[in-house]
């Protein structure tokens, strides 16, 4: 029951719907009160978490733009029609180095992130591992830059899984699976949209609004891992995190017309991961 009343909380109506309709949103305004939540403060809340988006989002565009006026030699078109095995080689080898090919996926995924709306903030922290990267070049993915799904705990960051209630929470560590991608030399760098409380094959939620398939706009690009669907399916992200409970990598996935994998249960650590209610299996 405790599960139910926090998904409840923070459920838009449309979505409500489909499940109890007008009951559901009288439950969910009787939880507010009972939390003393006001819709002022919700708004409140969405809205610094918007500023905080585009703060990233605008700092990292600006990164962009001197790194290509100082090295207009780089030839990102090429970079970014590398396969992940190609350019994992060429990393590794010394033919390409990480900077070139993080900035040419930053620009990538600022761009597609203005029509598709498909990222929730940019992994500031992410410029500064990318200059500290071993020189040794360990790591199976050395210089790789990743996209992980909001939800992925990363240090200082919110996982608000779309629902207002966990804003201004940000994560004390990272999630296992971010420290083990640190660990290989990959450079996780942009978090990804997310449908509200993770319970949709859409991807919207009140927060950051809704993400769009980068192959046709006025289609959805799937759930939960939407913002990872586009992202990638869109060419901003060659490798990204997700998670998968009843298809939420492996729709996004087809919608958008990438490769998606759901590992075995118990395969790979949720330790870090949020959901929205307790007792949920993430993988």
């Amino acid at each position: 029951m405790e599960g139910v009343k926090r998904y409840l909380e923070n459920i838009e109506p449309r979505t409500a719907a489909l499940f109890t309709g007008a009951a559901c949103v009288i439950g969910t305004v009787m939880v507010l009160l009972q939390k003393g939540y006001t819709q002022r403060e919700a708004k409140a809340k969405i809205q610094k978490a918007q500023n905080r988006r585009t703060d990233s989002l605008q700092r990292a565009e600006h990164a962009v733009l001197q790194y290509n006026k100082s090295h207009p030699e780089t030839d990102s078109a090429l970079i970014l029609t590398l396969s992940l095995s190609e350019l994992t080689k060429k990393l590794q080898e010394g033919s390409l180095n990480p900077e070139e090919v993080f900035y040419s996926y930053m620009e990538k995924t600022l761009d597609l992130n203005k029509d598709l709306n498909c990222c929730t903030g940019i992994l500031l922290e992410s410029f500064d591992q990318m200059k500290t990267l071993d020189s040794n070049r360990k790591g199976l993915l050395y210089g790789v830059p990743v996209s992980i799904k909001e939800n992925y705990g990363y240090k200082n960051y919110d996982s608000s899984c779309g629902v207002v209630i966990n804003l201004d929470h940000p994560a004390k560590e990272d999630s296992v699976l971010v420290e083990v991608l640190k660990k290989q030399g990959a450079i996780p760098f942009v978090k990804t949209n997310i449908p509200q409380a993770l319970l949709n094959y859409e991807c919207s939620n009140p927060i950051f609004g809704q993400t769009l398939n980068p192959h046709n706009p006025l289609k959805t690009s799937g759930g939960s891992s939407g913002g990872e669907g586009a992202l990638i399916g869109g060419g901003g992200s060659l490798l990204g995190m997700g998670s998968d409970i009843g298809g939420s990598i492996r729709l996004p996935a087809s919608f958008c017309g990438i490769c998606g994998f759901k590992p075995t249960p118990g395969r790979l650590s949720s330790q870090g991961l949020s959901s929205i209610y307790r007792g949920a299996n993430i993988r």
